[in-house]
């Protein structure tokens, strides 16, 4: 998908009714392409405002990942057809009309300024108008020479609005022309009827200096057909008394709110709302001398006659082909129905588990680890209450009284909150801390899965987070035994990931030589001991179960975000390993359908929960057969 009008900043864009769903809508595609970087910018806001995504840029292309597909970010301009162009301006009619206008300017000793505009609201023509009737009156010595040629296009809507903009124009024009003009000579010339493209052709030809003052617009791509006729052929030059090889010249006072204008380094930018500047940037481009309007012209020539619609087109398929190259390697799933139709890749290997074929694993099954992640896997990342309900607490409980079953919970909370919140579950075991605090059941003591961390790197990393929490308005600090975390959850989204990416660098230059690992969450910036892991757990649960003579048949791990992989990947290569019987049923199962090293998911938290009630209704306690880690 390519975008040809300016994308809307996200203030503007977040008043729409529908602003997200046409956000997902885009982004069903693999490729999107903007004009310029602005565009382009405006767009990744919105998705990181409105959606909550971050973009990346690898080795030079931005992406966004996006239910398990990489949509990649294109940035360039759409470019002109040479040959069409080059095809009318060697046309008998081109030559004719270019002779007819230099015996209307040229011979007489005026020179052409030119402007081609549609007649809307936002060409800025009565500010150009304004900006001429400004150069007049400051600098009579123009007065007779210049003639400003001004090509309305005829409007491509009708309404009052277009109504008032012909009206303004035309008195404008009568303005500028009773006050400063003379016999035989207007310094406002205003055409307003349908012109042939040989025509306007001609008129660039002729003209001296292009003016494009649009307060807002597109691409727009009459300055680039003015280089290319302002460069001319063998036929126009003897036109114009060159002779071959004649250096070219053209000079370009471009808008800076126009699509073209970041790829016109030569041309003189201004704000057309400023008529005092414009009116100067006029005054310059008659007063530049002609070595500069070589070397402007020449600038601007190499790459327009570089970058035509061909290149446009094939670097445009280019992309769209290396964004596209994984795709045998992907499954692709639609989800959803009219505006909240997406796209979905996933591993072909990738399936939603079924609540029957684990159940019937479970059942047949007698030596069994289960471990679980917990915010946003059993507990929604939305809930204000993080405190596990009574139903949670009893499925739990069912779950660890079958005796055929070694429960874990393993968590990034502290070990003081799981144990207040799991007191009445006897023999679950906890992992607190991302595993670094570690114990088998309730009335065991607390281990750790590391050497005992030095925390002293905290009186470094926290002064430095409390000046980011200062500056960063709903972020907060959680300070942990053996970590800390910066949260900007409640932050604006944008100021808040541009921060933490600051904090990132920052905390990784000042703690470069401290035994801890910074890492970047979901809305957070954490800093941890190195080598603590959630995998940490599950290699410690597998191998002091072995060590104990018992093989698990069955293992099951459920979690949600990028810690919990580290388990997905423990248990799945486990089952390669002696630390599973060889029969062993392994699921690791991830929240939604996302890219993963699990091989199974499940589309919510509720649905996590139903599963594990289901699990918990065929657990039975079988005191003969009793598992004992410890």
């Amino acid at each position: 998908f390519f975008l040809h009008s300016p994308f809307p900043s996200s203030e503007i864009y977040r008043t729409l009714p529908v602003r997200e769903e046409l956000l997902r809508s885009l982004l069903n595609a693999d490729l999107l392409g903007f004009h310029t970087f602005d565009y382009a910018r405006h767009f990744l806001s919105c998705c990181g405002r409105m959606l909550g995504l971050s973009y990346e840029s690898k080795r030079g292309y931005i992406g966004l990942d996006y239910y398990g597909r990489t949509v990649s970010i294109k940035i360039l301009p759409v470019g002109v057809h040479l040959g069409q162009l080059g095809s009318v301006l060697a046309l008998r009619e081109t030559r004719d009309r270019v002779a007819e206008l230099l015996a209307q300017f040229c011979d007489r000793g005026r020179t052409m300024l030119l402007g081609v505009d549609d007649m809307d609201i936002f060409k800025g023509i009565s500010l150009k108008l304004l900006a001429m009737e400004q150069l007049l009156a400051q600098h009579p010595e123009w007065r007779g020479r210049v003639v400003l040629v001004q090509i309305a296009n005829p409007a491509r809507g009708r309404g009052k609005d277009v109504r008032e903009v012909q009206a303004e124009t035309y008195a404008m024009a009568r303005r500028v022309n009773d006050a400063f003009g003379l016999p035989g000579y207007d310094p406002v010339v205003l055409i307003d009827r349908p012109l042939q493209f040989y025509e306007r052709m001609a008129y660039y030809v002729v003209a001296e200096c292009c003016l494009v003052t649009a307060v807002r617009d597109g691409m727009n791509l009459i300055p680039y057909e003015y280089v290319i006729a302002r460069q001319g052929n063998e036929m126009l030059d003897k036109l114009l008394g060159l002779t071959p090889p004649a250096p070219k010249k053209s000079v370009l006072v471009v808008s800076e709110f126009v699509g073209c204008s970041p790829s016109l380094s030569g041309a003189i930018r201004v704000n057309p709302w400023n008529v005092d500047a414009v009116a100067e940037a006029m005054d310059a481009a008659l007063e530049m001398v002609e070595a500069e309007k070589l070397l402007r012209h020449e600038k601007h020539y190499r790459y327009v006659s570089t970058h035509d619609v061909g290149y446009w087109a094939r670097s445009f398929l280019q992309d769209l082909e290396r964004t596209c190259q994984d795709h045998a390697r992907r499954r692709c799933w639609g989800i959803g129905f009219g505006l909240g139709f997406r796209v979905v890749a996933l591993d072909p290997n990738f399936r939603k588990l079924s609540m029957e074929h684990i159940v019937s694993a479970y059942k047949r099954t007698k030596t069994r680890a289960i471990l679980l992640d917990y915010d946003g896997t059993l507990m929604p990342q939305a809930s204000i209450d993080k405190s596990p309900t009574a139903k949670s607490i009893d499925t739990l409980n069912t779950l660890c009284r079958d005796n055929n079953n070694v429960v874990f919970l393993v968590s990034a909370r502290s070990r003081s909150t799981l144990t207040d919140w799991f007191s009445p579950c006897e023999k679950l075991g906890l992992a607190a801390e991302h595993g670094y605090f570690l114990r088998l059941k309730r009335d065991a003591e607390w281990e750790t899965c590391v050497p005992v961390a030095d925390c002293s790197w905290k009186q470094i990393a926290e002064p430095v987070m409390k000046l980011y929490t200062e500056t960063t308005d709903g972020s907060t600090i959680e300070d942990k035994e053996t970590s800390l975390v910066w949260s900007y959850e409640d932050a604006d989204p944008d100021f808040g990931s541009c921060q933490a990416k600051e904090l990132l660098d920052h905390l990784e230059s000042v703690l470069a030589n401290e035994p801890v690992s910074v890492k970047s969450g979901q809305h957070s910036v954490e800093v941890k001991p190195q080598g603590v892991s959630k995998g940490l757990v599950a290699e410690r649960l597998l191998s002091t179960m072995r060590e104990r003579g018992m093989l698990p048949d069955f293992v099951l791990c459920i979690g949600d975000d990028r810690s919990d992989e580290d388990m997905f990947e423990v248990i799945t290569t486990a089952a390669a390993t002696s630390f599973l019987s060889p029969s062993a049923e392994v699921f690791a199962c991830t929240a939604w359908r996302k890219p993963s090293k699990a091989k199974y998911y499940l589309d919510d938290t509720a649905e996590i929960v139903r599963l594990m009630q289901g699990l918990a209704s065929v657990s039975e306690p079988q005191p003969s057969s009793s598992l004992h880690i410890i």
